[in-house]
């Protein structure tokens, strides 16, 4: 009897890390640009320069020579796409997701580009962690720190939607419609990303 509820609760387990970060997607149509610590060749770099490399199972950075962000921004540009992350940030990493830039060698919301934030500590909560940065303000707030977390972006036209780990911490429905890149930000604290995927929509 003692084995059978040891094994239903090492299932229970799994099951609940599992569900922590969310479900990867099995539809047709997604493009893996990061899989483990494969992809770098998807992307390109812009802004400061930053270690980011391919290491322990995701692609990674934790240190810039450079003032500034640093973005990994991705050779293919998208319109109306879904992107699907799980990405590890510690309690004070200052990161994001940036999609829909249209400008590959400038990439940060000042040349249009829509960010997700991942930083937990921002020193202005409303646009701290699963918000649209100076677009929507996320409440009550979230924190990422310490674990590998799910994002889940959906642009189409108008509409954006974002999920923090199955949740929907931000929706809006917002003018700027144009193509761009997908970028990952760096500016401090490690950042790993050991999924991401892309489907046009």
């Amino acid at each position: 009897m003692k084995r059978v509820i040891a094994r239903a609760v090492a299932m229970l387990a799994v099951a609940m890390i599992a569900a922590a970060c969310g479900h990867q997607p099995s539809k047709p149509g997604w493009i893996t640009l990061i899989d483990g610590d494969a992809g770098m060749e998807n992307w390109t770099v812009s802004g400061s320069a930053a270690n980011w490399r391919a290491e322990d199972g995701s692609i990674q950075a934790d240190k810039t020579t450079g003032k500034g962000a640093s973005v990994l921004v991705s050779k293919r540009s998208f319109r109306d796409l879904e992107i699907y992350a799980e990405f590890w940030a510690s309690d004070d990493t200052n990161s994001g997701i940036y999609f829909r830039a249209p400008d590959p060698n400038k990439v940060n919301t000042a040349s249009g580009a829509f960010e997700v934030q991942i930083w937990d500590k921002n020193p202005n909560p409303k646009y701290s962690t699963g918000s649209l940065v100076n677009v929507v303000e996320v409440q009550p707030i979230y924190k990422a720190g310490g674990r590998w977390n799910t994002y889940e972006i959906y642009a189409k036209g108008s509409e954006i939607t974002v999920k923090l780990n199955g949740v929907v911490t931000a929706t809006t429905k917002e003018a700027k419609t144009h193509a761009g890149r997908i970028g990952l930000q760096f500016n401090s604290g490690p950042i790993k990303v050991r999924k991401l995927l892309v489907r046009e929509l």
